[in-house]
């Protein structure tokens, strides 16, 4: 598809304190779009709004929450007049052991990267129907192949994806276009923090060229960004993430093969290993649940 202009768009970024979604609030207000960020904290989205070039606004709100995501969305009109596009890029991750995962963090994880991403989309539709708008959501590499000791992510992004793509059949003809966006391993705070893990870090270090590399953000944003413009069906960003495509239906045996010779050279140093969410949007997300229960 030609790009469309993002001059006076209207779009809606959750997740945007860091990482990705504030890059990426970013590009698009330097194309002329007027932003509204979402996210748990409050304090950095503010800043975040502060730094951008044009019309910005944020708001606090646990993408999982259904009634407080659709408040943001009636904010959002009123304060806009529209939405145009909406990227549901709100995401936390978690490592270890599925048998020594801890229970409530990697429900989380699905809570946040597959509910949350529903619930988003389910607030936003209608505003997206009267303007024949486009909904990113955000994937991974890990939605198109299995992991080991990644059980909560690889199972919410697989999730998301393949929603994604039933929401794309059901709203197309209502005009509005769904895209599906995936990321290797890129240079943000939930990376970071995974790397934090000696274990973690060297399983990573030990897959094949090029999944074991991290990628810095500005490109990879920069691909977003122009799959937002083309309201693209699927963005990579990382090239070589199309080509994962053809050979997916492989994976899940070739992996399921290579993971027991590594997870069995790991096993003596699995135990002890950090089971919470990781990165600084882990903690951010952690803190506010803890807030909220007090």
């Amino acid at each position: 598809m030609s790009r469309v202009s993002l001059e006076g768009q209207v779009a809606v970024v959750t997740g945007a304190a860091r990482g990705v979604g504030e890059l990426l609030a970013r590009k698009l207000s330097a194309r002329g779009a007027k932003v509204a960020l979402v996210g748990l904290e409050p304090d950095a989205l503010k800043q975040v709004s502060e730094r951008l070039h044009g019309d910005s606004d944020h708001w606090y709100a646990d993408v999982t929450d259904h009634e407080a995501m659709t408040r943001v969305a009636a904010e959002v009109k009123e304060r806009f007049g529209k939405v145009d596009i909406v990227v549901a890029n709100a995401g936390v991750a978690s490592g270890g052991p599925f048998a020594d995962s801890d229970p409530r963090s990697w429900r989380r994880v699905v809570e946040v990267n597959l509910i949350g991403s529903a619930v988003t989309g389910r607030a936003f539709l209608p505003l997206l129907k009267e303007s024949r708008g486009y909904l990113l959501q955000i994937a991974s590499l890990a939605a198109v192949t299995p992991a080991p000791m990644m059980t909560a992510y690889c199972a919410s992004k697989a999730g998301v994806e393949a929603y994604a793509h039933c929401l794309r059949a059901e709203v197309g003809h209502q005009g509005v276009r769904v895209g599906v966006g995936y990321l290797s391993w890129t240079d943000t705070d939930m990376v970071r923090g995974a790397d934090q893990d000696e274990v973690m870090r060297e399983l990573r270090q030990r897959l094949p060229w090029p999944a074991n590399k991290t990628y810095p953000l500005g490109p990879a944003v920069d691909r977003l960004v122009a799959g937002i413009e083309r309201r693209s069906a699927h963005v990579y960003g990382q090239g070589w993430l199309r080509g994962m495509q053809g050979v997916r239906g492989y994976l899940p045996g070739l992996i399921g093969t290579v993971g027991q010779r590594e997870m069995r050279r790991f096993a003596p140093r699995l135990q002890g290993m950090r089971t919470g969410l990781v990165g600084a949007g882990g903690s951010a997300d952690e803190e506010s649940r803890a807030t909220q229960r007090s």
